[in-house]
């Protein structure tokens, strides 16, 4: 395995690489292939951004399809049969059922640009300049979302002050019986507290990068009664946290809230390309023609993925409420067993961004670390890298969720030195 090209020639701000140490060379729904010919069972998803798998069946072969026509594959913002398409479905699909009248509009590629696009579109609308965030946030790399952003160490990369946003606290920051609201209202109604009407406050339902901190549904219905009450728009980050990876499309559904604003990006692609939405009411649609653009932002064989994902997964319940739910059912029971029998361990997160907090900050990444030496690729999360994270893909086989289930369990026990009796039976492993 020759590495030496990675080492000499590419940045030292590489990061994945350092943890798995290999060179990937095939990937099939849930399963990588290194150079040895070692297989890993992927429980990262590329971050979120391979919610199917990878290299779908179903998705590639319309992706093969739309290639082999000689179809546009970059157009900017002109129409285009795949652009339609897609338009139509997520409209038909995804929208309507919901009843969500959001105006759609493609911001450029990536999970910042959408952030972007929503801060800069809250300043625009009302006219006021702050914005509002939470503790542990994250909401991207560039300097707008960084200034939302909660991570310190991410935060200094900027090389410059991070103005015009304040952070307060997310859900249970505190002691969980503290009105996280009433310092906020007070404030925004008391004309002498110094503290300007912000323009936006943006939220994560779960903080994939921040601890996966879930926000319970009635905290999140008291924020957007607040930004009701004192006329703030409400901006949901839902780059990794939608796109079914809680257990519905959008994850604030259970909350049974509306933002103003909706930033997705990551697996609305369906097949792992770069795409991204922001979504908001049509009253906020006030942009002049090419006032926010950008180069990418027409991907069209993303449009054809992204329209075949949602025709294959979301078109009717049954993928939602049936392999979708029985695969976040197996992994919290799962996951509820390790953290009753592991001592100084409890479950974080929400549906399949979910995963284990350790009182001792040193233990997730030594897990992660196991992981991969046993073939199982996981993530850490939080500000001391102090919660092992899971990821799976939303439509992975059963056989092998187990099979990496029993890893986990291992690993967990090889590092903590605690007895885990967690077992998936092989007869039900079918890989």
């Amino acid at each position: 395995m020759d590495t030496t090209i990675f080492e000499t020639t590419e940045s030292q701000v590489r990061s994945y690489c350092r943890s798995w140490p290999t060179v990937f060379t095939a990937a099939s729904g849930s399963t990588l292939t290194d150079e040895q010919g070692k297989e890993y069972i992927d429980f990262f998803s590329g971050a979120g951004a391979l919610n199917y798998g990878h290299n779908n069946p179903e998705l590639r072969a319309e992706l093969l399809n739309y290639l082999n026509s000689d179809a546009l594959v970059h157009s900017l913002d002109m129409m285009t049969p795949a652009k339609r398409e897609f338009l139509t479905a997520f409209k038909e699909i995804i929208l309507q059922p919901r009843g969500l009248d959001y105006k759609v509009m493609f911001p450029g590629p990536t999970g910042t640009n959408t952030v972007e696009t929503a801060l800069k579109l809250a300043r625009k609308v009302t006219g006021r300049q702050h914005i509002l965030s939470f503790t542990n946030a994250f909401h991207g790399m560039t300097l707008g979302s960084l200034s939302v952003t909660g991570n310190s160490m991410k935060r200094q990369g900027a090389g410059m002050p991070l103005t015009n946003s304040s952070k307060i606290p997310y859900d249970n920051y505190l002691d969980g019986e503290t009105a996280d609201f009433l310092w906020l209202e007070r404030v925004l109604e008391d004309s002498g507290s110094g503290v300007d009407k912000p323009a936006a406050i943006i939220v994560e339902t779960v903080q994939g990068e921040g601890g996966l901190n879930a926000a319970r549904a009635e905290w999140l219905r008291g924020l957007r009664e607040l930004t009701q009450r004192h006329d703030i728009l409400l901006i949901v980050d839902d780059v990794q946290a939608g796109c079914g990876r809680t257990g519905t499309f959008f994850s604030f559904e259970e909350a049974g809230i509306v933002p103003d604003i909706v930033c997705v990006s990551k697996s609305i692609s369906g097949y792992g390309m770069p795409m991204a939405l922001t979504l908001f009411t049509p009253e906020l649609d006030v942009w002049a023609p090419g006032e926010h653009n950008g180069t990418f932002r027409g991907n069209n064989p993303a449009f054809v993925t992204a329209t075949a994902a949602l025709r294959r997964y979301w078109a009717d319940g049954s993928f939602q409420n049936g392999h979708l739910a029985k695969v976040i059912d197996t992994v919290q029971d799962a996951l509820t067993k390790i953290a009753i029998e592991v001592e100084g361990t409890s479950v974080k997160g929400r549906g399949l961004l979910t995963g284990l907090y350790f009182q001792d900050p040193q233990i997730a990444g030594k897990v992660a670390a196991a992981g991969f030496e046993k073939g199982l690729l996981m993530e850490t999360s939080g500000p001391q890298d102090e919660v092992l994270k899971l990821m799976p893909a939303l439509n992975i086989d059963l056989g092998v969720l187990e099979r990496g289930l029993n890893i986990l369990a291992d690993c967990i026990a090889d590092v903590t030195g605690q007895d885990i009796t967690l077992v998936f039976e092989p007869a039900t492993a079918n890989a």
